[in-house]
């Protein structure tokens, strides 16, 4: 990853207004930052949240609170509970979604 165009600033999560996005099933909120060429999201899916798409972009992924099951296309499945997280390359091989039977709160970075 290159981080370009964004010289050095703090973000204040608190002040960035929590956007619905509605899953296959459920709700997340997304509190985004995008500048330059990257967007860095906190992101907490509400209980029974399933992504309505499969999805090639590449993400680096930490889990802050709850637990999460990452799905690749292939039906591999992996529950990933705070302090774990996923890195995954732009490809159509690593197509992935998430699933949250409890919610979770994670950062992202894409």
């Amino acid at each position: 990853m290159k981080i370009e165009g964004i010289p050095y600033q703090t973000v204040d999560w608190n002040k960035i207004e929590a956007v619905p996005h509605r899953g296959e099933s459920g709700e997340a909120l997304w509190r985004t930052f995008e500048k330059g060429n990257i967007r860095a999201r906190l992101v907490e899916y509400g209980p029974g949240y399933l992504a309505d798409h499969w999805c090639p972009r590449g993400h680096v992924l930490f889990v802050l609170e709850g637990s999460v099951i990452s799905e690749l296309e292939d039906g591999t499945k992996e529950e990933l509970t705070p302090g774990m997280g996923y890195v995954a390359e732009d490809d159509d091989k690593n197509r992935h979604r998430s699933f949250s039977p409890n919610g979770v709160k994670l950062f992202i970075v894409d």
